[in-house]
């Protein structure tokens, strides 16, 4: 080919012949076609990998996450007919101990029997201490998941017990015993001075005060025992205090006091709450329960933490109440939501003793069981019999019936009722609050706690941390990758590009570290010279681009075309120390020498020193990058000669750019901010050190804020596998997932829109 090439060819001489199937050049074409077969196959492999890796992590986040939406399961055990049952008196109370091993029945008898779960057989019989003669007429339990019991008796007083179950180990053997204590004594504690029997009872027990409370017909008693304890001698001492209440209009059904011991409720008539300040011995008001003039109140209960009183009705409806302030700052029995359970009247309601969930029987037979907060009907089957008596365990895994002489032992499977559509994504109104709202709160101190699982306010937060970084980084990094691509000198280009392209290979986590360590309290200590900055800087620009502008064509001629950007470097360094330089004075002038005061005193604004400010200027740097780099690859790959022929044909540079360069590259340009947009939203560490992580929905740029993605990496570590709170996180995930996909998927075929329309540029 050489000899070919550099050889003149004369008139005389004859063509020279090339023979391509030499073996040299077979070998070269295979080879040439092998590579291209091999780095064809490479490519659609690669590609189908990567698209079976995002498929299955979408699966395994589905796998995850699909039992947090399952119902409950109900299944029958071996029906039992203990021979102690047979001659056992009618029955008061059923309960599971924590291991399932170990059930108590009280009876009416006034004995308390325990027996084995697994196939009823008597293990342990007490007798409790009434006194002969007395009878009892009436029980009542305190908060669920405390064992004490009060028994109402004929001639007036109450017997306080509390039934135990200790666990030892002997030979490495795993041993329950239980067992009964009195923690007021074995004599029963007088309520009615006049010994007329008691028709309802109720007490709570804080460890060093007991309110006890009955009934006797219209007649409402409390009383109230304070424990002290000698510190020198270890001896306690009782005091009792009588609570004189208003009497009851109608015959009363049950009484309720709170955990705080401030509200008495008293269910009475047909359906109406008279509700008792015990502080104050007032009444705080009558509330009428039920709208339906033909139904009437047949059963009730308190849910876990003794807040809320679940209601069922004649027509087999539960409805849920508590204490919330009204529009005048007033407490008041408010009613907050409701279930039902066939069309029978609801005979027993059973709270859990963990969750805010309950199981309820019916007339008809039927069980159902429910969530309170995420408002869920998670069961409703009929039971084997009709049930007398209903024991839910304290890990809401079993339920016993008494029937009749039987026993009916079921087990349950209900591993995730706090979720539902309505708690993720909805307002909802949590105990102690005063009306709906958004919150996120996983985790508390206490047992009585509901964890608040909604995903609103985290995605809110997302949401916000994106669009803060995106209102500074879009407008900057679009500028410049035009001004680079479209008007820098190419030798400057050279430089720029890969300098700020540089700047994604910095860590996030620095840029997070930087943020909440310096940026933040500099911001705060500083607020009206970052706002004078953000607002001098633009204007400092365009007015040198005017007055270069008028400046002689001899003085501008001296700088080379596409240089001219250098001379802003002084001009933006000379208005940054201008704006920070006066920022103390105008703190002093307009704000009283304290803008952050002002914010929070004057304006009513919250400011937060780690704030959406802060991460929009941290995370807007981090966000530059992205967009620039293929924004001005994008501008770049415009064809010269488009650009050419539209000077040619008259238009100014301006309009060349607006009207043919950034309509022929808005697909490109478009991409690049999808994929910045993307950036921001699954930003972590950032997030995660520059703001509070405070869950709250709040557009306020002075507040905090929590992101789905910061909120995966806080709370992960400390989650319980399998547990609702890991599943709700991987939802989190998924739904941080899901939204970035649609978003790709929506500015992709944008994107091919507008390719196709501006094609013909």
């Amino acid at each position: 080919m050489n000899d070919l090439t550099n050889s003149p060819m004369t008139a005389n001489s004859s063509p020279v012949r090339i023979d391509f199937n030499t073996p040299e050049l077979k070998r070269k074409r295979v080879l040439r076609a092998l590579k291209d077969r091999l780095t064809r196959w490479y490519v659609l492999v690669g590609g189908l990998a990567v698209l079976g890796a995002i498929t299955l992590i979408f699966f395994y986040l589905g796998y995850v996450v699909a039992p947090l939406f399952k119902g409950a399961e109900l299944e029958a055990r071996k029906e039992q007919t203990p021979a102690w049952l047979q001659q056992a008196g009618k029955p008061l109370l059923l309960s599971i101990e924590e291991q399932n091993q170990i059930a108590v029945r009280v009876g009416g008898d006034g004995q308390v029997v325990f027996f084995a779960v697994k196939n009823g057989a008597e293990l342990k019989r007490v007798s409790l201490p009434i006194p002969a003669g007395v009878t009892i007429t009436a029980i009542g339990q305190d908060q669920p998941g405390h064992n004490q019991v009060a028994l109402g008796l004929s001639n007036g007083s109450a017997l306080v017990f509390k039934h135990l179950y200790k666990v030892t180990y002997p030979d490495n053997h795993k041993t329950i015993t239980p067992q009964l204590s009195y923690p007021y004594g074995e004599q029963p504690l007088v309520l009615d001075e006049q010994g007329r029997a008691l028709e309802h009872v109720s007490l709570v027990d804080t460890g060093d005060r007991l309110v006890l409370a009955g009934s006797v017909g219209t007649d409402t008693l409390a009383l109230a025992l304070s424990r002290e304890e000698n510190m020198l001698t270890g001896e306690t001492s009782l005091e009792q205090q009588r609570i004189v209440l208003p009497q009851i209009a109608e015959p009363v059904k049950a009484l309720y006091i709170d955990p705080r011991q401030q509200w008495l409720y008293v269910i009475n008539g047909r359906a109406q709450a008279d509700v008792f300040d015990l502080r104050s011995k007032s009444l705080n008001g009558r509330y009428k329960l039920l709208e339906d003039s033909t139904a009437e109140v047949t059963a009730s209960a308190q849910l876990l933490g003794g807040i809320s009183l679940l209601i069922g009705d004649s027509t087999g409806g539960i409805s849920q109440w508590f204490m919330a302030r009204d529009t005048d700052g007033e407490p008041r029995l408010s009613h907050i939501r409701d279930f039902q359970l066939g069309a029978s009247a609801v005979l027993q309601i059973k709270p859990e003793e963990r969750r805010k969930g309950f199981i309820a029987s019916n007339a008809a037979g039927d069980l159902g069981v429910f969530h309170s907060t995420a408002q869920r009907t998670l069961l409703i089957e009929p039971l084997a019999k009709n049930a007398d008596l209903l024991a839910l365990s304290p890990r809401a895994n079993r339920v016993l019936v008494e029937s009749g002489n039987s026993l009916h032992p079921y087990s349950l499977r209900n591993p995730h009722p706090e979720i539902s559509w309505n708690a993720l994504w909805s307002k909802v109104w949590y105990e102690s609050y005063d009306e709906p709202k958004y919150i996120w709160q996983s985790t508390a101190a206490n047992a009585e706690f509901e964890p608040k699982l909604s995903l609103a306010p985290l995605t809110f937060g997302t949401l916000k941390a994106a669009f803060y970084a995106m209102l500074l980084a879009a407008p900057l990094a679009i500028a410049a990758a035009i001004y680079t691509a479209y008007f820098m000198a190419p030798r400057m280009r050279r430089k720029v590009k890969p300098v700020i392209e540089l700047m994604e290979a910095l860590p996030t986590v620095i840029l997070g570290f930087f943020a909440g360590l310096f940026l933040a309290p500099y911001v705060e200590g500083h607020l009206p010279g970052i706002f004078s900055l953000l607002l001098l800087t633009p204007l400092a620009i365009l007015i040198t681009g005017f007055a270069w502008s008028r400046l002689p064509e001899s003085l501008r001629l001296r700088v080379p075309e596409g240089w001219e950007s250098a001379l802003l470097i002084p001009t933006v360094l000379i208005a940054g120390w201008f704006a920070l330089g006066i920022s103390s004075h105008l703190e002093a002038w307009f704000f009283g020498g304290d803008m952050r005061l002002w914010i929070s005193n004057d304006l009513g604004i919250t400011y937060d020193q780690r704030n959406a400010l802060i991460v929009g200027l941290a995370m807007g740097f981090a966000v530059i990058p992205n967009i620039y780099s293929i924004a001005e690859d994008a501008v770049f790959s415009v064809p010269k000669s488009l650009t050419l022929g539209s000077l040619a044909l008259g238009a100014t540079p301006w309009q060349t750019l607006t009207r043919v360069v950034i309509l022929t590259a808005s697909p490109g340009i478009f991409s690049a901010l999808m994929i910045g947009l993307g950036r921001a939203v699954g930003e972590t560490m950032i997030v995660l050190m520059a703001t509070g992580n405070t869950p709250v929905m709040e557009m306020n740029l002075f507040e905090g804020m929590r992101t789905l993605a910061a909120n995966v990496a806080v709370e992960m570590p400390e989650s319980e596998v399998g547990g609702t709170h890991y599943r709700v996180l991987f939802l989190s995930a998924l739904v941080l997932l899901l939204f970035t996909f649609v978003m790709n998927t929506l500015a992709e075929l944008i994107r091919q829109r507008l390719r196709k329309k501006y094609a013909s540029l």
